[in-house]
């Protein structure tokens, strides 16, 4: 006996649940599968061209297919733009804490320097916060006088950086030690600030004149050199 066969015997048998359900795909099966096939692969096509790409094929296309997908690039660029609006390294003063940082910091990564004009690790701090605010966009980075976010907090702390997400501080770096001082290169603030969750990768834009750098981490996750002040109570 074949359970394949089309038979009145194997239709009893199904009947009572002793045979599988015989599965019948038809002609208009098979079209809908081919058509549903060909439409996803359209759809993956279109998905990858850009603004320009679209505008050429619209003598090959479907005039309403491609306005959808023109649409939808669109609203990809507008969210794109709407995230990364930053892109430089802001002066804030007292005053201005809560609401630029406190706040603003539920819904963006904000960076802060507590510095002074008068120490020379505080003006590399401003140089490689500055580029890294052009980088990455979507980061809000700012600049403040220690004395004003903290009143009283020593020089000899200087420069530091508190790091916020998500309406809390997520991080604090106290002086250069770690990275050598006055040795300090920008991608070390980099990668601390992409260990932190701070600053995305892939959203990173070259600076004028200057290619791509190096995006690979520090294998060193240990915290010699990094020195710790508790912060929370003097903001």
């Amino acid at each position: 006996m074949n359970p394949e066969e089309d038979t009145e015997w194997n239709d009893i048998l199904r009947k009572h649940g002793i045979l599988p359900q015989q599965i019948k795909i038809t002609q208009n099966d098979i079209y809908d599968s081919a058509v549903a096939k060909a439409q996803e692969e359209e759809s993956e096509r279109l998905e990858g061209l850009d603004l320009d790409e679209l505008a050429e094929l619209e003598d090959e296309e479907d005039d309403q297919v491609l306005a959808h997908y023109r649409q939808q690039r669109l609203a990809e660029i507008k969210a794109q733009a709407d995230k990364e609006r930053f892109g430089e390294l802001t002066y804030i003063s007292e005053p201005d804490y809560k609401r630029e940082v406190t706040e603003a910091s539920k819904d963006s990564w904000i960076v802060v320097h507590l510095f002074r004009d008068s120490i020379p690790e505080c003006k590399l701090m401003n140089r490689f916060l500055g580029e890294l605010a052009q980088q990455y966009r979507a980061t809000k980075f700012v600049k403040i006088i220690s004395v004003e976010c903290i009143h009283n907090y020593p020089d000899a702390n200087l420069p530091t950086l508190l790091v916020y997400g998500n309406g809390d501080m997520r991080g604090q770096l106290v002086r250069l030690d770690k990275f050598g001082g006055m040795r300090t290169k920008r991608k070390d603030v980099e990668d601390y600030l992409k260990g932190l969750g701070a600053i995305d990768p892939a959203l990173k834009r070259a600076l004028p004149g200057e290619g791509a750098e190096d995006d690979s981490e520090d294998d060193d996750d240990s915290n010699g050199g990094r020195m710790y002040f508790d912060l929370s109570k003097g903001i």
